[in-house]
């Protein structure tokens, strides 16, 4: 049984994230060389953020952090603290920036060559977004909620959904819309699966003005869906020339690039770096089948990190896109092509 879970962008953790790859985007965006390596952590109507940044832009990161906790859909008030210790440009660095290890990961499973589970609960958590900001009908559901999906194969065993929504929303009627309207709409019949909406009942108060979040706190969700282990850290509020970040995203290209040439079926990429030292002291890379394919990678792929940055063009503001419903499988990221 493969059980996997996704957030809408509303959950705190997913908040903090997004407000910290929205500080990333707009440092990228004022100085594409900058270093950036932030926290976001918030706590019932407080937010802190907190890190290290070198780089000679300057704007104000409190009122960013609002703008996207509005943008998100919330209407109650944050408190942002902003404590950043801001140096001077660094010298372009030709090692690693920390003792990191990643896996990348690509099947033909789907056509987003993700696990199946991993794409289905990242489109309920994505389509519960949408009927929230678009579909009349659906404006009483809050930004705050997760899923959690169970699968045997291909068949679908369960389905959990929380959310948020307005006090005024009949329990059970909430349930059947969410039922008919949303989960059956997006997975297909689920008639033979347990099905759970708000278990707990009401669930009235969320966001960071009722409960605590932190950034990189859902590395599972933001990645492989834990069915496949990740690596050593999260990625957000990070720039991509640090090594965690674009390691996370080139073991994930050349997965899919082999998957799509047709080596294999699924190709899972370990990469590990250690300090100071330019190239990964471990590349593999093996097949589904257990084939070793690591000379092939190592012939055609450059692993140090400016020449992934340099390759994938990552210096570019497109990371809030990756906050939610992971970091992997969408159209547009250059990881992706």
């Amino acid at each position: 049984m493969k059980v996997v879970q996704a957030f809408t962008e509303g959950h705190p953790d997913k908040v903090c994230d997004q407000i910290a790859d929205a500080i990333v985007d707009e440092y990228l965006r004022r100085d594409p060389a900058c270093s950036v390596d932030l926290s976001v952590m918030g706590a019932h109507g407080m937010l802190t953020i907190g890190g290290t940044v070198s780089s000679d832009a300057d704007f104000d990161c409190a009122e960013l952090a609002k703008r996207v906790y509005r943008e998100i859909g919330y209407s109650d008030d944050i408190e942002p603290f902003v404590n950043v210790d801001v140096r001077p440009k660094r010298d372009n660095k030709h090692g690693s920036d920390g003792t990191i290890f990643v896996n990348g990961y690509a099947t033909r499973e789907t056509r987003e060559f993700l696990p199946q589970p991993v794409v289905l609960v990242n489109t309920l958590a994505r389509r519960i977004d949408e009927m929230r900001k678009s579909v009349p009908g659906f404006s009483w559901i809050r930004p705050d909620g997760k899923v959690q999906l169970m699968m045997d194969g291909a068949i679908i065993k369960g389905v959990t959904v929380l959310l948020q929504h307005e006090e005024s929303m009949d329990h059970s009627t909430l349930q059947q819309m969410m039922l008919e309207k949303v989960i059956k709409l997006t997975l297909g019949p689920v008639d033979h699966a347990f099905v759970s909406v708000n278990p707990i009942g009401c669930f009235c108060e969320g966001g960071l003005g009722h409960d605590t979040g932190a950034s990189n706190r859902k590395v599972d969700a933001d990645t492989y869906g834990g069915l496949i282990p990740f690596g050593s850290g999260g990625l957000s509020g990070k720039d991509p020339g640090r090594t965690e970040r674009a390691a996370a995203y080139m073991a994930r290209y050349v997965a899919k690039t082999l998957v799509k040439e047709g080596v294999a079926d699924n190709v899972l990429v370990k990469l590990a770096y250690s300090l100071g030292r330019a190239e990964p002291v471990v590349v593999e890379a093996r097949t589904g089948d257990g084939r070793d394919v690591t000379e092939l990678i190592k012939s055609r792929f450059d692993f140090r990190t400016e020449a992934i940055v340099e390759r994938l063009d990552l210096r570019r503001p497109i990371y809030r896109a990756t906050a939610t419903y992971g970091h992997f499988g969408k159209e547009g990221l250059p990881w992706e092509e």
